[in-house]
């Protein structure tokens, strides 16, 4: 299989690009490199472009016969969202529009769609399930709830059948130490734990000690990059073997607080880790936790690690390379 991994030389594209090798598919990887990094494309093709360019598109999409499409290439900074959202509906939304509008042209008819918890907002029941209410608080959700929609209207018209995968929390890194969580800035908690840890960083912020939880502390559901990549796995099969269109929540369905993921971090790393307090931050929902029983039974996903010290050990071993 030849499949095109549009945002692959970031942190999930990188990981993707490097199963599917495993798997013995032929990559092509679409990225601009204004988030991603070049060395981190381990295998296949790199082709240093934007989704925007309606013209690059269709030159790749004319040189190269694909049999699917991974899409990764998304903003994903919620507070950023809500201050430029001319970004993030121009790149999450419209040049996805272009994306999909070539692979019309080409006849490429399957595509997986790299997608958020944040398209239901705040919970009104925990765990969720793909059945809860959408309902999306910023840009940053809006605009892929915009291209779930718009996935719908180009099945029904044009055949595409897609499988949309509502990622809560991704965190670690290759257990093989080859890849691993860079952004700049950044806003993933276990990281700038880490960061804290290694040094690289003064302290951790943690922003509200008062939320209905047994601590305090927010609580979030965590899913290993690996155990991401096997989704994707599974449901690029799903649609090779003619399944629907469809969309599937992924998360381990157990929640860990900000305070245990520090606490299990100490014990990880053996350092104290410096820790500040900070006002809540809006918008921040007390627990999330997915409920993800349809990927398992529908797409056959078992997570292989599962445990909050695997993701932290894994996440922590690419930390001390980069410092």
């Amino acid at each position: 299989m030849n499949i095109l991994v549009v945002g692959g030389a970031g942190y999930i594209g990188s990981h993707m690009v490097k199963w599917l090798a495993r798997q013995k598919c032929q990559t092509t990887t679409l990225d601009d490199l204004s988030t991603g990094f070049a060395e981190a494309v381990l295998h296949g093709e790199l082709i240093i472009a934007s989704i925007e360019n309606a013209v690059a598109l269709d030159q790749l999409f004319s040189s190269h016969k694909f049999d699917a499409v991974m899409h990764f290439a998304s903003f994903i900074q919620v507070g950023e969202s809500v201050n430029e959202p001319a970004k993030y509906y121009r790149n999450n939304f419209s040049n996805t529009q272009n994306l999909l509008d070539i692979m019309v042209r080409h006849g490429v008819k399957r595509f997986i769609f790299s997608s958020t918890a944040a398209v239901f907002g705040e919970p009104t029941y925990i765990p969720i399930d793909e059945k809860h209410m959408l309902n999306p608080l910023n840009p940053y959700g809006r605009s892929k709830l915009m291209v779930e929609q718009m996935l719908e209207d180009y099945d029904y018209a044009y055949g595409i059948k897609s499988i949309s995968l509502r990622y809560f929390n991704a965190a670690g890194a290759d257990p093989e130490g080859e890849l691993g969580e860079r952004h700049d800035p950044e806003t993933h908690l276990i990281p700038l734990v880490l960061q804290a840890a290694s040094g690289r960083r003064g302290a951790i912020t943690v922003f509200g000690n008062d939320y209905d939880t047994p601590d305090g502390t927010c609580i979030r559901d965590y899913i290993h990059i690996q155990d991401l990549c096997a989704a994707h796995w599974l449901g690029l099969k799903q649609l090779l073997s003619g399944a629907s269109s469809a969309r599937y929540n992924l998360g381990n369905g157990n929640g860990f607080s900000v305070r245990e993921v520090i606490e299990t971090a100490e014990r990880t790393t053996r350092r104290k880790i410096p820790v500040s307090s900070g006002v809540r931050r809006p918008g921040d929902p007390a627990r999330l936790v997915a409920d993800s029983s349809l990927a398992r039974k529908i797409l056959g996903w078992i997570p292989q690690y599962a445990d909050l010290e695997t993701i932290i050990r894994h996440a922590w071993e690419w930390e001390q390379k980069r410092g």
